[in-house]
């Protein structure tokens, strides 16, 4: 987690809690933005706060450090809240950060977002949720790049504990189609957008075999991927204190959706 004290970048406005879904959605969902009003239009990140897909509206914060290094960067920032459990289940937090896309290109003349330079970026819970709003059903929403920060792509690695059966409403021996479906490493095909993955080495809450799993998954259908291992970093680790990693991460979605 990058820190949150630091300035806002020079011209750079941010509009705070400002309401993505419409009016008859199940339970409004908000984002902050950060923009530069009255600029050309630019590539725009959707970025995901993690916390294990709890309803969790106030943990937008986490990703205050990287939305302003990507606004230093020339980016336009939507830093999205979602619905999480208990209240809604999978796929509800998919379904808002699409709606999230929708209302970012509905609203590009209004933020300067350039509509066809879209990317999804997420930490954790977020970095899945990333990842399947970007590969589920073939890429609908047309993303164009993928950034994942200890992101758990297979869920079927978890077929005990209490976190993802609470997220998907059950456990993998009642719902076992719903984790394959649930998982984005499940939903890589030949069309799927270039991705860039982070993941520590000592991870015990996201195993570093989601990583190898999407690279391979990725490498099935010809596909490159970029994994960069952060050794001996634990899951917290790589949010609280990532090094290089995510300019290295903006550097590859500079290669993606700038010119």
């Amino acid at each position: 987690m990058l820190p949150t004290y630091h300035p806002l970048p020079h011209g750079v406005t941010r509009a705070a809690a400002i309401r993505y879904t419409p009016e008859r959605w199940p339970a409004p969902q908000v984002a902050d933005i950060y923009y530069r009003p009255g600029a050309a239009p630019a590539p725009a990140v959707l970025l995901i706060h993690g916390g294990s897909w709890k309803e969790s509206q106030g943990a937008r914060w986490t990703m205050d450090g990287i939305a302003r290094h990507l606004a230093r960067r020339g980016y336009v920032v939507v830093n999205a809240g979602y619905r999480g459990y208990p209240d809604y289940l999978y796929p509800a937090p998919v379904d808002d950060l699409r709606e999230a896309i929708h209302w970012m290109r509905g609203n590009a003349a209004t933020y300067g977002i350039d509509p066809n330079r879209i990317a999804t970026y997420g930490f954790s819970a977020g970095a899945h949720l990333a990842a399947q709003v970007a590969l589920r059903d073939g890429n609908p929403e047309q993303v164009r790049a993928i950034v994942c920060g200890s992101a758990p792509f297979d869920l079927t690695l978890y077929p005990g504990g209490d976190i993802v059966p609470a997220f998907l409403g059950g456990r993998i021996d009642k719902i076992p189609a719903k984790f394959r479906e649930a998982s984005p490493v499940n939903h890589v095909t030949r069309r799927s957008p270039p991705i860039f993955i982070y993941q520590g080495t000592r991870d015990t809450l996201v195993q570093p075999e989601h990583a190898t799993r999407m690279q391979q998954a990725y490498a099935r259908h010809g596909l490159a991927t970029q994994v960069h291992w952060l050794p001996g970093s634990t899951h917290a680790g790589a949010l609280i204190a990532p090094g290089h990693v995510v300019e290295d991460a903006i550097d590859f979605l500079d290669r993606n959706l700038k010119p």
